[in-house]
Parts: structure tokens; sequence; C-alpha cells
């Protein structure tokens, strides 16, 4: 009889069945912190904008807050802050600063109100999932009140430009 080299059909089968139970394993606890760190991500970029909001009224002397988030990264635009200079520090980086924005699998909205001079009496940028359990869990949302506030995913956090009551305080 020949001296055969290899594996036999059940030595594969084991080790394939060993991997699939690895798998199992894993792929659940790392879609559990694609969630956490979509979330976590979701609240900075919400506390960034709460504090550009703050430095923005500050910098327009009272005219309220940004009536659009593209006057957090362009306050020089004559709509925004007038007599601000174009070589001035902008308050927010460009990709914070669309209306609506799909970003680390939430899809946030800035929602302006009122309006006091040139700009806003006050506002609220609310963020949900876009894909409810694959993407996130909880929705989010800031107001010029500077409180960020969370609950569980499908409930709005937003409400005439304010944080809602189902939207409460994060820590």
């Amino acid at each position: 009889m020949k001296n055969q080299k290899g594996f036999t059909l059940i030595e594969l089968l084991i080790v394939v069945a060993i991997i699939g139970i690895i798998a199992a394993i894993a792929i659940p606890s790392l879609l559990r912190a694609r969630v956490s760190a979509n979330e976590s991500a979701t609240q900075g970029d919400i506390r960034t904008l709460i504090s550009a909001n703050a430095a923005y009224e500050g910098a327009s002397g009272g005219n309220g807050y940004a009536s659009a988030p593209t006057c957090l990264n362009q306050p020089a635009n004559g709509a925004c802050i007038p007599g601000y200079s174009a070589t001035a520090p902008t308050f927010l980086d460009v990709n914070l600063s669309t209306t609506t924005l799909t970003k680390s699998g939430y899809v946030r909205s800035y929602q302006p109100t009122g309006t006091v001079g040139v700009g806003a009496s006050g506002y609220c940028y609310a963020a949900s999932p876009s894909t409810l359990n694959r993407t996130g869990t909880r929705s989010f949302g800031g107001d010029s009140s500077g409180v960020l506030g969370g609950t569980q995913a499908g409930l709005v956090c937003c409400t005439n430009g304010a944080l809602d009551t189902a939207c409460p305080a994060l820590n």
C-alpha cells in the first residue's frame, strides 16, 4: 500500500465546523460593537454642533443661532453674520454642515426655529438610525439649551425645534 499524504474528509469537516462555531460567536459581537461606535460618533457630532452653535451665537453679537447649518461653516455669507470676515475661523466642519446628512449609520437633520436678527431663536439637531437595530438602536437630539438627549429608536427627539419630552437628557 502507498503512503498517502493529506487530510481525510472527516478532518476537513471538523475544521469547517469549528470555524463556523467561532464565526457564530464572533459576528454578533462585532455587530454590537459597530452599533456602539455609530451611536458614540453621533453623540459626539451632536455635541460638536451644540458647541459650534454656541460660538456662532456669541460671534453674531446675540443675533441668534445659525439659521442653517451651512452658516456654521460659512459664517461670512451675507445671510449668516453680516460683517464677519471671510478670513475669520469657521465654527463647524463642512462634513457636518448640511441640512440633512447620513453619517455613521444615522440620518441627521437640523431644524431652526423663530428668528432673532439674522439668525434663529433656537434649533434642534436630530439623529435617527438609518436602519433600525442594524446601524443603531437609539435616536438622539440636541437643542439650543445645550442638552443632548437620547431615546429608543423610532421615537422622535425633536419637536418644533426643541428636544421632545420622550428624549431625556443623557449624562
